[in-house]
């Protein structure tokens, strides 16, 4: 007797630790899917808390009437994402009714666009017209994103063939732009058989590195000037003054976003993950060791009036994630992406009372030209406005949590 109730006792206390160790194991897991969920909402939360702020896609800029406009397509983009995450469609309608606002019933796109007036930033909003049109066939579409083929084919170029920043900016490339183009310029290649896009992406690519990177940082500066005749252009190189993280922001994008649609088996492919590699580095050289994110001027950390800035941080982290995921740099890169994920939480992101998220520290809009003001300075990029829930960091932090969420 004494025997068996040993066993029985031994029995009941191996259950009972092994229901303890099975409810601790479930705790813990979901905990950790919790957590899980919790990070991967955060994008699924921004998209809404956009929309519930900007019920009409036309005013996602803090702008009083509609416009075709850059930071449009910016935030769209990354709400198409989570569509295409999601399956929701209402992220989709959201897309389409910003569209057939700006395009007509022939298929112009209306408002502030001219061709003529050829500026690269315009081509950015029509990476939401691919989808579009391959969902719904409407010819519409299609002559939209042909007449923004059509500016590119008749943009203004440098002497190397660089697409000039906007008509009145003359001889300019500017970082920004490659964003603004190179996705869409090569998306279109492949979507409609132009191999020979291709070529001119990566000639724009490797051009503005070539004439922006500072050997000794790796850094790129904002700006470059052929003709030295810009205020802000130093008269021996025509180069803008600064290293503006934002400007290199865009530019670690458009990289990552280029590699996406470049063909696997396309000759100079490798060039521009060559780039991405150099860039990679230079990054997380100056990213803050102590919160994990970026300066407005990023490689003047602690100087007197910089500050932590939100939409570099952003786009820094999308471009150090997709990367590694998709294996153009090292996995290892995957940690300075989390640090600054976290950092970019920690530092920026606020949820009000109603459950909207917000983000803070984001310069409003810097460049170069249009004023004296604008002088590509340390102080003047410090002298810009700094604003909440900017789209030039809402969409790249709507991206980032997708990316470090797959």
């Amino acid at each position: 007797m004494v025997s068996i109730l040993s066993v029985s006792k031994y029995n009941l206390t191996a259950v009972l630790l092994s229901v303890l160790f099975t409810f601790s194991a479930c705790k813990n897991n979901k905990s950790k899917t919790e957590n899980l969920q919790n990070e991967q909402s955060w994008a699924v939360r921004m998209a809404d808390s956009e929309i519930k702020r900007n019920p009409e896609a036309w005013s996602l800029d803090f702008v009083e009437k509609p416009k075709w406009n850059y930071t449009n397509g910016l935030v769209l983009s990354a709400i198409e994402q989570v569509w295409h995450k999601t399956g929701n469609d209402a992220y989709y309608n959201y897309i389409k009714a910003y569209a057939d606002l700006m395009i007509d019933e022939n298929g112009d796109i209306g408002y502030n666009y001219k061709i003529d007036n050829y500026n690269i930033d315009h081509i950015k909003p029509g990476m939401i017209l691919f989808n579009l049109y391959e969902k719904t066939e409407d010819p519409r579409y299609l002559k939209a994103l042909q007449t923004l083929r059509q500016q590119l084919e008749q943009h203004p170029r440098t002497s190397e063939g660089g697409f000039w920043h906007k008509q009145r900016y003359p001889h300019q490339m500017w970082l920004d732009g490659i964003y603004m183009a190179s996705p869409f310029y090569t998306r279109y290649g492949v979507v409609f058989n132009q191999p020979q896009n291709f070529d001119d992406v990566v000639h724009q690519i490797t051009l503005i590195e070539e004439k922006t990177r500072d050997q000794a940082t790796g850094l790129l500066y904002h700006g470059w000037d052929e003709s030295r005749q810009q205020h802000w252009a130093d008269p021996q190189t025509g180069l803008s003054a600064s290293f503006w993280g934002r400007a290199m922001g865009w530019y670690a994008m458009a990289l990552v976003d280029v590699l996406e649609y470049l063909p696997p088996n396309y000759s100079q492919r490798q060039s521009v993950i060559n780039v991405l590699q150099r860039l990679a580095v230079a990054i997380v050289k100056y990213q803050d060791p102590k919160t994990g994110v970026w300066y407005q001027v990023v490689d003047q950390m602690g100087r007197e009036g910089n500050y932590l800035e939100s939409s570099v941080s952003a786009m820094f982290v999308y471009a150090l994630a997709k990367g590694a995921n998709r294996g153009y740099i090292n996995k290892s890169y995957l940690e300075a992406a989390q640090k600054g994920y976290d950092g970019i939480i920690e530092q920026f992101i606020e949820v009000d009372d109603r459950g909207m998220v917000n983000i803070t520290n984001a310069c409003a809009v810097a460049g170069l030209g249009a004023g004296e003001h604008r002088d590509g300075s340390y102080e003047y990029y410090l002298s810009e406005p700094v604003r909440n829930n900017d789209p030039k960091a809402t969409g790249p932090f709507i991206m980032a949590s997708l990316e470090l969420n797959r």
